[in-house]
């Protein structure tokens, strides 16, 4: 393996900052299974709510597949206008508390992911690290009146102490931020993820609801105090559209009130598990496919 730390370039001021805090990791990579674009706009509302420094910028010129995913350009009359740069980097991040820690965003890479596991596992070590969090969403069979649920994993069964078992065992398309718990895993570091249940009939729009249980995950589990508001007046916001268009279908009406029916006796069924092995394989693949044509 080529040296991992020259996927990077630190701010060294920054960097030595960051002495004796220990921090907390959290990490969110565009590119995979984000229903709802529900890690995405957690990542977008830490960044605007928070103050940030950037620790580290990784060269993402050497991760990214271009022909696969082309960055967007402005031609305007006779002239390239802009060139939309991406960006992978580690910001310093600041919560209302003061407390510090870090955050990992950007495009998720096509290639190279085990140089770039180990330049993050290198940070993790360097910076002691006392726990990384990945969060996003995943589309599941469940109505979006009712509270969000998500589904808990972690390196350590400690960590997910308290949450409801919601999914069996199923394979799924890997992913880099999967990749970096299992391999925080091995190292026997701290790692935990939480991934929130989309509405499926959701799952290709904005679904702040997704965004601001994932929020509330975050603090529980990290003690880090994140503002909510804005997250939760457009999830109000949202809510209010989406029953106006469901008030012009009595199709998505039924469909709303069957996955009611089957939400509420899940839940008072706390042995039930929902949805088998391979119906989220299928949910995966549908959503994949889905995201792809809308790419294309």
């Amino acid at each position: 393996m080529l040296d991992p730390r020259e996927l990077y370039t630190v701010h060294e001021d920054v960097l030595a900052g960051l002495a004796g805090h220990r921090p907390v990791l959290v990490h969110q990579l565009d590119g995979f299974v984000d229903a709802g674009q529900a890690g995405r706009l957690l990542a977008a509302h830490l960044i605007e709510q928070l103050d940030s420094e950037v620790v580290a910028v990784f060269d993402h010129d050497q991760l990214h597949d271009y022909r696969s995913r082309r960055p967007a350009m402005i031609f305007d009359t006779n002239q390239w206008r802009s060139y939309a740069d991406l960006q992978l980097r580690l910001l310093k991040m600041t919560d209302e508390q003061g407390e510090v820690f870090l955050l990992l965003s950007g495009p998720e890479p096509d290639v190279q992911w085990e140089r770039l596991a180990a330049a993050v596992i290198g940070l993790v070590e360097q910076l002691d690290v006392r726990l990384t969090v990945t969060l996003h969403g995943i589309p599941m069979a469940v109505p979006h009146s009712r509270p969000i649920t998500a589904t808990a994993h972690a390196t350590d069964p400690e960590l997910v102490q308290g949450y409801r078992s919601w999914i069996d065992r199923v394979e799924v398309p890997a992913s880099f931020t999967g990749l970096l718990e299992y391999r925080l895993g091995q190292l026997d570091r701290q790692a935990m993820g939480f991934a929130a249940h989309v509405p499926h009939y959701l799952a290709q729009a904005t679904f702040p609801q997704a965004a601001l249980a994932l929020t509330q995950q975050l603090s529980q589990a990290t003690g880090l105090a994140i503002p909510l508001e804005s997250l939760e007046e457009a999830s109000a916001s949202n809510l209010t559209d989406i029953n106006h268009e469901m008030a012009q279908s009595a199709e998505v009406q039924e469909l709303v009130a069957t996955l009611e029916q089957q939400y509420d006796a899940m839940v008072a069924d706390a042995s039930q598990q929902v949805p088998s092995a391979d119906e989220i394989g299928a949910e995966f693949e549908r959503f994949l496919a889905e995201r792809d044509r809308t790419e294309e």
